[in-house]
């Protein structure tokens, strides 16, 4: 077992206040993803949380300055939840998919010694020549075992729908929400379902609302991705201002 992840498991067994009552030897499996995530927020040690992906965990451009799904969780962890000494790392880039994660592990994410990873992919991957959603699901097994390997949680996203008709080079995109799915069931990695969660949203036009452009994300769309990663995580609460709850402070 490697250092980083005994370092990890111990951080879990220390938060979670049940360290005299476990047995020496800790595996993978003795708690899930989602009692370790809810330990590492419960427990008086710092954590870094990582994220990396594509432009839309990047938060380029069609954000309009405004603040990006990585950003709302910052200010979430960081100043409504208190743990102000843990750390929020944003190593998403525009253009990128899995190959180029994978390719660049060592820089994008294992230097930061992270104890959670969570990685949005795919809409650039179904547009990639060569890829496949087999291969493409390779390459996820690969990256989530890469994460374990580093004694870190991960947390895999599906990305938004796109506006096919208009981005006709991404028409296979539905085809890879399904292999993340799988691979989230498979690995027992907590899944934050965008994709699902867009499509049966009904009561507004989405594509308006939440979209700049046929791939990307706003403002509100970046809100709402962090909005419902706080509600995967048990930490959502309507009246905290990233939340959408209401805020106002002074006199005018």
């Amino acid at each position: 077992m490697k250092q980083d992840a005994v370092f990890s498991r111990r951080k879990f067994i220390r938060a979670a206040g049940v360290g005299a009552a476990l047995p020496t030897v800790w595996t993978q499996s003795t708690a899930s993803d989602q009692e370790q995530l809810q330990a590492l927020l419960a427990g008086k040690e710092s954590n870094v949380w990582l994220f990396t992906g594509d432009s839309i965990t990047h938060g380029a451009k069609h954000t309009h300055g405004f603040r990006s799904y990585p950003e709302v969780f910052a200010e979430r962890i960081r100043w409504e939840l208190k743990r102000v000494r843990d750390i929020v790392i944003n190593t998403g880039i525009s253009g990128n998919a899995i190959p180029n994660i994978l390719s660049d592990f060592d820089w994008r994410v294992s230097q930061f010694k992270p104890a959670v990873v969570s990685l949005m992919i795919g809409t650039n991957d179904c547009a990639r020549a060569g890829m496949t959603p087999v291969v493409f699901e390779q390459n996820l097994v690969t990256i989530v075992g890469k994460i374990r390997d580093l004694g870190a949680v991960p947390i895999l996203h599906t990305p938004n729908p796109i506006i096919l008709e208009k981005a006709p080079e991404r028409r296979t995109l539905p085809e890879y929400i399904p292999v993340i799915r799988n691979v989230a069931e498979q690995k027992q990695v907590v899944l934050v379902d965008h994709f699902n969660h867009w499509q049966n949203t009904t009561d507004i036009d989405v594509n308006r609302e939440w979209l700049n452009d046929p791939l990307h994300p706003g403002p509100r769309g970046h809100q709402e991705m962090a909005r419902l990663l706080f509600k995967t995580l048990s930490i959502f609460d309507p009246q905290e201002a990233t939340c959408g709850g209401p805020y106002y402070e002074g006199e005018h």
